[in-house]
């Protein structure tokens, strides 16, 4: 990890909150910051990468550690769509 990533831990939490949480972080996050997400919910690795889809946003790495998930995801240049 890096000094301008942004950590967000949603493990616990089950369908949809992980997305949501994942998005709303997503559009506050500062220009040139990196948000990493990790989860334990299963349904987050089809979930995670098409809302980054979504919002035009860059997913840098996905992986699976035991029950975790953890995303690696790079903000759009451009405003995410509304």
């Amino acid at each position: 990890m890096d000094e301008t990533d942004v950590v967000l831990d949603l493990s616990g939490l089950k369908c949809p909150l992980p997305v949501l949480r994942t998005r709303k972080a997503l559009r506050r996050l500062a220009a040139g910051r990196i948000l990493v997400v990790t989860c334990t919910d299963p349904l987050a690795m089809i979930d995670i990468p098409n809302l980054v889809r979504e919002e035009g946003a860059r997913l840098d790495a996905a992986e699976r550690q035991g029950e975790h998930l953890r995303f690696r995801i790079v903000p759009s240049a451009k405003p995410p769509h509304s």
